[in-house]
């Protein structure tokens, strides 16, 4: 992969899904910071589950590593105005900054990719829902690795 301008500049990422229904307010949320933090909160409250919260740093090597699914992924070119809106089932945000460019997408909670191709932008949305699925992964996967129970 060639270098780019976002390599070296800022870079900050927050993700955010979820909805207010019978169980109250429900999401999963994480957030890359500049000073390479990753914050991580999932509240469920299904059978009175607590918030989880999970904060660690991360290693340039890992930021640089997300930078790349993000440039990969081509998201810093799409529009999120024919997205489907926010609804009761919920919504999802994206807010990027990498180098000197920022983005902030909103749209509703994506079930499928039945969701996708119904869409007004099948394409854009496409992008949006496979990059979404490789930070979870990526986020999950250093989570566990990270907060994972030592032996006795």
């Amino acid at each position: 992969m060639a270098a780019t301008e976002g390599d070296n500049g800022e870079f900050y990422l927050r993700y955010y899904v979820g909805h207010r229904g019978k169980f109250g307010h429900e999401f999963l949320e994480f957030e890359f910071r500049p000073d390479g933090k990753l914050r991580y909160a999932n509240n469920s409250n299904y059978k009175n589950d607590t918030m989880i919260r999970k904060e660690v740093f991360l290693t340039p090597a890992v930021l640089k590593e997300c930078r790349r699914i993000i440039s990969e992924s081509e998201i810093m070119k799409e529009d999120d105005n024919n997205w489907p809106e926010p609804d009761r089932v919920g919504k999802q945000e994206l807010e990027i900054v990498m180098g000197n460019e920022h983005i902030s997408f909103t749209t509703s909670k994506i079930g499928s990719l039945v969701d996708v191709h119904s869409s007004q932008d099948p394409e854009g949305l496409r992008i949006f829902y496979y990059l979404v699925q490789d930070l979870k992964c990526f986020v999950f996967s250093l989570i566990s690795l990270h907060f994972k129970i030592k032996p006795i």
